[in-house]
């Protein structure tokens, strides 16, 4: 926590963009305090199925990212302010649901809810944050990359205590009835502080301009474009839930390491991406940090059948974290400052949130045929799994560079 939020005193950014970047630290404790327990207490704890343990786990990603554009929508239509307090109320509401659920149907709707929480919630921060690292920008000269990056680190460091504070509950006996209680109580802290400190916008008049932004949004050639390329980096990210696994069975015989790899990210997030950024902020275009971070991201794939076993095997798998973390603290700041580039300010919110949600259909489909990989020979699956970030890398190419991507397809350049 520490290593992102001073960070953010060390950008000096505004109050309201410290606003954000908290919120974001806030949400993932709350979040992840829940989430990585959530599968064992459904299949240990209520004797779920399997199968239906898998399906209650992708009805709430389902209900989250598929449903990121509605999120966006209602924050174009009524101003961040109503979605993000409506988003915390349903996330409360879903955590103390799913507390107490006990039947296939309760924790079905409690997950959905969960889901769709964050569905509102996620964009309207998103979104906000990006247009106010542009007015800031505009303000002192200070690169948005610096400011989105205090944001990423920020949701790391959420991400990296969130699954601590579950731990300690489930160790000191609580359970997991106490670690969602306690989830819910994070963001009946975050509902307080934006009810509070968040300020009030007056909502879009519904015009005919405004009933066609879906379109406008979606017919934005450059915008699709970017939504691929980071279809790519997401596909390649989720192998840390597939593949990564795999490979540490196969090395060590069990998956009881996969969770240090996973701090290792983390704090490899929290410790890092501040610096990288500042660095890649002021001398490369956000074009060229996302292809540049799309291409570490393959190399990490590229070098696990090259990479010698090291000490009990990990050696691959760690090789595989550090670097698409690496290509990850370069390309997600680069890739949500470019959004407000290729969009209208009016449409940021829907656009934030399709982002998200052209992204999650393509892990959706994506993750199955890389699931296929799994029973290929090692060097042939490595090698799929590097093409993909190389092909999101090469859409990248096609991109305006960076700050001045408004002006130039106002001029006539990648013009939908």
């Amino acid at each position: 926590m520490t290593a992102a939020l001073t960070a953010g005193a060390a950008v000096r950014t505004t109050p309201y963009l410290r606003l954000l970047t908290v919120t974001q630290f806030a949400f993932n404790i709350g979040f992840y305090a829940v989430l990585p327990y959530l599968a064992t207490h459904l299949g240990t704890g209520l004797g779920m199925a399997g199968w239906l343990v898998g399906l209650v786990l992708g009805l709430r990603t389902f209900s989250q990212q598929g449903l990121f554009v509605v999120g966006g929508a209602l924050t174009d239509r009524y101003g961040p302010r109503p979605v993000v307090l409506v988003g915390c109320a349903l996330r409360i509401a879903g955590f103390g649901w799913l507390a107490f659920a006990g039947s296939t149907v309760s924790v079905i709707g409690a997950v959905v809810l969960i889901g769709f929480a964050a569905a509102l919630f996620s964009p309207a921060v998103e979104s906000e944050t990006a247009r106010e690292s542009v007015r800031y920008e505009q303000d002192t000269g200070t690169p948005r990359a610096q400011v989105l990056a205090v944001f990423s680190a920020a949701g790391q460091a959420g991400a990296f205590i969130g699954p601590l504070l579950g731990s300690l509950l489930l160790l000191l006996g609580a359970g997991f009835r106490a670690a969602c209680l306690a989830g819910a109580l994070v963001f009946v802290g975050v509902l307080a502080g934006h009810a509070r400190l968040m300020p009030r916008r007056a909502p879009v008049t519904r015009t005919a301009e405004s009933r066609g932004s879906v379109r406008e949004v979606f017919g934005n050639r450059p915008f699709l474009l970017l939504c691929l390329a980071y279809s790519s980096y997401l596909i390649a990210y989720n192998q840390l839930y597939l593949s990564l696994p795999a490979e540490v069975a196969e090395a060590t015989g069990g998956q009881a390491a996969v969770g240090w790899l996973f701090a290792l990210s983390s704090l490899l997030v929290v410790c890092a991406q501040l610096p990288l950024t500042r660095w890649a902020a002021r001398r490369v275009a956000p074009r060229t940090a996302l292809v540049t971070g799309l291409g570490i991201v393959a190399a990490g794939f590229a070098a696990v059948p090259l990479t010698p076993g090291g000490p009990a095997g990990l050696l691959p798998g760690a090789t595989l974290v550090a670097l698409l973390t690496l290509g990850q603290m370069l390309l997600v700041p680069a890739a949500r400052g470019l959004v407000p580039d290729l969009v209208d300010d009016r449409r940021l919110g829907l656009a934030t949130g399709a982002l998200s949600s052209v992204s999650g259909l393509a892990v959706l489909g994506g993750s199955a045929a890389t699931g296929a990989l799994l029973q290929a020979p090692g060097p042939v699956r490595w090698a799929v799994l590097a093409a993909v970030p190389l092909a999101g890398a090469a859409l990248a190419l096609t991109l305006p560079v960076g700050a001045n991507g408004k002006r130039e397809r106002r001029a006539g350049v990648g013009d939908t």
